[in-house]
C-alpha cells in the first residue's frame, strides 16, 4: 500500500515538473519572440529614417536644379528681349526716315501738280490755237481743191485700196505659182523616196486553197458513204469542199480566209488522224477554231513587232491578227497596213511631222475591216468607233483613221491627210489590187448578212462562188414544214437586194440530233 503511494507520488511530482518545465520554455520563446520583434522594428524605424531622408535630399538637389535651369532660361529670355528692343529700336528709326523722306517726295509732287497744271492750261490755249487755224487751212483748201475733207479722203482711200489691191493679186499671185510649183516638186520627191524606200512583193489574194492527200482512196474516206462526211465538213467550217479529178488534191473554196484555213488545217489533221467520221471532223474543226485564235493573236504581236507601235490593247492585236486573211481588192489588208505605216513614218519624218502618230495611225487605219461583216458602217468609222475605246484621249488617231476614206470626215492634222496618201499610194502600186475580186467578196458577205437577218438562223454560209448559200436553223425555233417557206423568203429578199450574174441556190439545213450516254 504505501509502495502504490510512493508511485503515485513520484507520478504527481514528475507530471508537476514536467508542467513547470514546459512553462518556463514557454516564457524562454515568448521573451526571444519579444525581442526580435523588437529588433525588427527598431530596424525598420532606422530603414524609414534613412530612406526619408535621402528622398529629402533628392527633393533639395531637383529644387536647386530646377533653379538652376529657371535662372538660365531667364537670362536667355531677357537677352532676346534686350535683341528685340535693339530691333525695334532700328525699325522705329527706319520708319521716321522713311516718313521724313516720304513727307519730302509729298511735297515735290505737290509742286509738279501745280506746275503741270499750268502747263495743261497752257497747252488747251494753244490747242485751240492751233484747231483754229487748222479751220481756217481747211477751208482755204477745200476753195481751192473744190471739194470738202470728206470726199477727198474717200478718194483717196480709194485710190490706196485699188493700188494696194492690184499690188496684193500680183504678188498673191506669184507666191501661189511658186508655192504650187514647190509644193508640187517637194510633194513628189518625197512620195518618190518613200515608194523606193519601201518597197515590198504583191500577191493576189485567191479564193480558193489546195489540199495535198496521199492517193485517191483518201477522197472516198473524205466523202464518207453517201457524201455524209463532206457534208459535215461542209458544216462545220462553211467552206466548199470541191473533190474532183484532179489527182491527190482537194480544193477549198471560200472568200472568208479564216475559215478556208481553219478548213485546210483541219483536213490535214484529219487525214493525218485516220479517223474522218461526222463526230471526229466536229471534234478536230473545233479545236482547229481554238488554235486558229491563238495563232491570230500571234500574228497580231508579230505584225506590231514588225512594224513598232509597242502597247497595243489585246483586243486591237486579236483585230490586227484576223487582217492576215481579210483581203481588199485581192490585196492583203495585214501586208497593207504595215505598207501604210511604213509610207506614213517616211513621209512624216521628210515633212517634220509627228512620225509615231503617222506610223500607228498607218498600222490601224484598216482595223475596222476585221469586223466590218459583223458591225453595220463603213470600216473607217468602224475602225474609228473601237479606237475610241482605248484611245479616248487621241482625237489626233481618231481622226486619221475615220478621215482616211469619209469624205463627210475632213481631215484635221496634217498627219491624217499622210494618212490618206499613204493608202492611196499603197493601193495604187502596180499589181497591188484586184477590184472584180472586191465585189466578189461583197457579194459572198451580203448573201450571208441577208440569211443571217432572219429569225431562227444559227450560221449560213456562201459557198460554190456564190451560187450557193447554205442556211443552218436552230432545230427549236424553225420547224419542218417551216424551211419551205424560209428558204422562199431568202430567194426573194437575195433578189430584191443584190445584182448577180446566173441562179443563187437556197438551201436551208435543220438537223435534230438525240444523244444518250450509255454507262
Amino acid at each position: 500500500m504505501s509502495v502504490n503511494i510512493g508511485y503515485l507520488f513520484a507520478i504527481v511530482v514528475g507530471i508537476f515538473l514536467g508542467i513547470v518545465i514546459r512553462v518556463y520554455y514557454a516564457k524562454l520563446k515568448a521573451d526571444s519572440i519579444e525581442s526580435t520583434a523588437k529588433k525588427v522594428l527598431d530596424s525598420a524605424s532606422q530603414d524609414a529614417e534613412a530612406h526619408r531622408k535621402e528622398i529629402l535630399l533628392e527633393a533639395k538637389e531637383d529644387v536647386l536644379r530646377m533653379k538652376k535651369e529657371a535662372e538660365v532660361d531667364a537670362k536667355d529670355r531677357r537677352s532676346e528681349l534686350k535683341e528685340y528692343e535693339k530691333t525695334f529700336v532700328l525699325r522705329e528709326k527706319d520708319i521716321a526716315r522713311k516718313q521724313d523722306t516720304l513727307e519730302e517726295e509729298y511735297t515735290n509732287l505737290k509742286k509738279d501738280t501745280a506746275l503741270f497744271k499750268q502747263t495743261e492750261s497752257e497747252l488747251a490755249e494753244e490747242k485751240k490755237t492751233i484747231v483754229f487755224e487748222k479751220g481756217l487751212l481747211r477751208k482755204e483748201m477745200e476753195k481751192v481743191a473744190g471739194m470738202s475733207q470728206e470726199e477727198a479722203k474717200e478718194v483717196l482711200i480709194k485710190e490706196l485700196e485699188d493700188d494696194a489691191q492690184q499690188s496684193a493679186f500680183s504678188r498673191l499671185k506669184k507666191i501661189e505659182e511658186e508655192l504650187y510649183e514647190n509644193a508640187d516638186k517637194k510633194a513628189k520627191n518625197i512620195i518618190s523616196q518613200a515608194i523606193q524606200r519601201m518597197a515590198s512583193d504583191h500577191t493576189a489574194e485567191i479564193t480558193v486553197s489546195s489540199v495535198s492527200i496521199p492517193n485517191d482512196d483518201m477522197k472516198g474516206r473524205i466523202i464518207g458513204r453517201e457524201g455524209r462526211n463532206i457534208r459535215a465538213f461542209e458544216a462545220a467550217t462553211g467552206v466548199d469542199v470541191i473533190v474532183d479529178d484532179t489527182p491527190e488534191t482537194i480544193t477549198l473554196s471560200s472568200f472568208d480566209g479564216v475559215r478556208r484555213e481553219i478548213a485546210r488545217v483541219s483536213l490535214e489533221r484529219l487525214m493525218l488522224d485516220g479517223r474522218i467520221h461526222p463526230a471526229r471532223i466536229e471534234e478536230m474543226v473545233a479545236k482547229v477554231k481554238g488554235e486558229m485564235n491563238e495563232h491570230i493573236k500571234d500574228v497580231g504581236e508579230q505584225a506590231a513587232a514588225e512594224v513598232g507601235v509597242p502597247g497595243l490593247p489585246t483586243e486591237i492585236i486579236k483585230l490586227i491578227g484576223r487582217l492576215k486573211y481579210r483581203t481588199s481588192y485581192g490585196q492583203n489588208v495585214l501586208k497593207h497596213s504595215i505598207e501604210v505605216a511604213h509610207f506614213a513614218k517616211l513621209i512624216a519624218a521628210e515633212m517634220g511631222l509627228d512620225t509615231d502618230l503617222c506610223l500607228r495611225a498607218g498600222f490601224l487605219h484598216d482595223i475596222g475591216k476585221a469586223v466590218d461583216h459583223e458591225v453595220e458602217g463603213t470600216h473607217a468609222r468602224i475602225g474609228a468607233d473601237i479606237l475610241k475605246k482605248h484611245y479616248p484621249n487621241s482625237p489626233r488617231l481618231i481622226n486619221a483613221v475615220v478621215a482616211h476614206h469619209e469624205c463627210s470626215i475632213k481631215p484635221e492634222t496634217p498627219e491624217a491627210i499622210i494618212i490618206a496618201s499613204s493608202d492611196a499610194i499603197s493601193a495604187a502600186r502596180p499589181g497591188a489590187r484586184r477590184e472584180s475580186y472586191e465585189f466578189y467578196i461583197k457579194r459572198m458577205s451580203q448573201l450571208e448578212e441577208i440569211a443571217n437577218n432572219f429569225q431562227g438562223v444559227e450560221d449560213s454560209f456562201a459557198v460554190q462562188a456564190g451560187r450557193e448559200v447554205r442556211v443552218i436553223v436552230e432545230p427549236k425555233k424553225i420547224k419542218d414544214e417551216e424551211m419551205c417557206m424560209l428558204s422562199k423568203e431568202v430567194a426573194a429578199k437575195i433578189e430584191s437586194e443584190l445584182d448577180y450574174p446566173g441562179q443563187i441556190k437556197v438551201m436551208v439545213i435543220r438537223e435534230t440530233r438525240s444523244t444518250e450516254v450509255a454507262k
